[in-house]
């Protein structure tokens, strides 16, 4: 090839890139997709405004600024006239006319309004008619401007309205399915009013919800649900970190039973016997006897229960503590008492939203607790019990009933749902429990009961 000829292709290809990183840069932060719909631009010169996006439009291209987009739940007045960029579920599609059609959108457990209005150059009827004929829970990109109505919006977490100038469907939901989010989110009491007004609306029974449980878990209260969990974890560990304890992960399939008075689930192991942890209790012994000093484990519990009812569970994550005394174990419940408090301050101060979320479904009153926790010792529960009418053994432990007779009592004589019964009788404790020094036949523990 020629030498000139060489060089004029090397200073063509640098010109293109050139251009191509001038074009780059002045790209805007959001670029609307390639929409597929079944009108061509003459018969809607509107078309590229909506649609549904082709599959191949969705793979990874260009990098994206997430700062284009905007949170449901950070819809708020303060954006008012601005544009945003948000992407969920379209939740319920209603149409007014032919010109205007409503789309709630959700995402995490929130919602807002968006309206999808026909105006010349901005919005077609076209785009209207897609827009309500979206199927429940496809997942779309709206772009718009926030607008505050006059009245207040029902059915929606967020008091703004999205006047809406593009909409796009990312992935389109089956046109029928077996639970509608709406249906999934009624309480109890809703549905029991509506029953007396002559109404009846639909019940999504466990059984379907559990069948079902991908679209179960999308209803704000299971969101909220599992935003709390999150949180009470996160002030758990938080929390024992800054009192000097090490976080600690023990073996969940051992050669024995761990602990004494729950029923364990037996396993064959490459024809050995096994079982499933019941707790992590020795586990967290032996690493205090290895001078650990304090230690902490969030993990998986698995008990043998035969009992139905809420106070028992084959399988749950529990929060386990150990911590070495110095004098008295009063030390341990120094510390539970300060833990519960701050997780119980922090719940109430950062899951607001998560709480009102949970409680318009499930409706719940607000903990009642101290500052300082009461701590009642077990002979002084039995006294309560007895003086009430209630005869229970001094040396048994309380069932299920004692304990909530005994919790409607703490409230109304100290105000709380929260407290600490200690010193139990040494003959309903585990074996490696240490009799209380002035009276053998009690022991050196505690636990924490809530009265509900």
């Amino acid at each position: 090839m020629n030498p000139q000829n060489r060089q004029a292709k090397k200073l063509q290809r640098r010109k293109q890139q050139s251009k191509r990183s001038y074009a780059a840069a002045r790209k805007p932060l959001w670029q609307p997709p390639r929409a597929a719909t079944s009108l061509s631009i003459e018969e809607d010169p509107l078309a590229a405004n909506y649609g549904n996006i082709p599959l191949l439009d969705l793979q990874s291209k260009v990098e994206a600024d997430l700062k284009a987009w905007t949170k449901v739940g950070d819809l708020t007045h303060e954006l008012k006239g601005k544009e945003v960029l948000i992407r969920g579920r379209a939740q319920t599609m209603r149409a007014v006319g032919k010109n205007m059609a409503f789309i709630v959108v959700r995402e995490k457990g929130f919602t807002v309004q968006c309206v999808v209005t026909a105006q010349p150059d901005v919005v077609s009827k076209q785009m209207v008619k897609f827009a309500a004929g979206l199927s429940r829970e496809s997942i779309v990109d709206v772009h718009g401007v926030v607008s505050v109505p006059s009245i207040a919006i029902k059915g929606t977490t967020q008091q703004v309205e999205i006047q809406v100038s593009k909409l796009y469907c990312v992935d389109k939901a089956m046109p029928t399915l077996p639970i509608n989010i709406e249906d999934a989110s009624r309480s109890e009491k809703e549905i029991e009013e509506a029953l007396q007004a002559g109404e009846k609306l639909v019940r999504v029974n466990q059984d379907t919800r559990l069948n079902n449980r991908v679209l179960d878990i999308r209803t704000s209260a299971n969101q909220g649900i599992f935003r709390i969990q999150c949180q009470v974890c996160n002030i758990f560990r938080q929390f024992l970190l800054s009192e000097d304890f090490i976080e600690i992960h023990t073996p969940k399939l051992i050669a024995g039973s761990s602990e004494g008075g729950s029923a364990v689930f037996k396993l064959d192991y490459k024809g050995q016997p096994a079982c499933l942890a019941q707790s992590p209790q020795l586990h967290k012994q032996m690493a205090i006897c290895g001078d650990f000093g304090r230690v902490f484990e969030i993990g998986p519990v698995f008990r043998a229960e035969d009992s139905y009812t809420h106070r028992h569970l084959c399988e749950f994550t529990g929060l386990d503590i150990e911590l070495e005394i110095r004098q008295h174990y009063t030390e341990v419940m120094d510390i539970v008492d300060r833990l519960f408090v701050t997780m119980f301050d922090h719940l109430n101060n950062k899951c607001s939203k998560d709480l009102e979320a949970v409680g318009r479904q499930y409706p719940f009153e607000p903990l009642k607790y101290l500052r300082k926790t009461l701590r009642l010792k077990f002979e002084e529960g039995v006294q309560m019990l007895k003086e009430a009418g209630v005869e229970i053994d001094p040396y048994g432990d309380l069932n299920t009933e004692s304990e909530r007779k005994l919790g409607q009592l703490v409230l109304e004589k100290y105000g709380t749902e929260f407290y600490i019964l200690h010193r139990y009788p040494l003959a309903v404790r585990p074996f490696y429990t240490m009799p209380c020094f002035d009276d053998p036949k009690y022991s050196n523990s505690f636990r924490c009961l809530y009265s509900r």
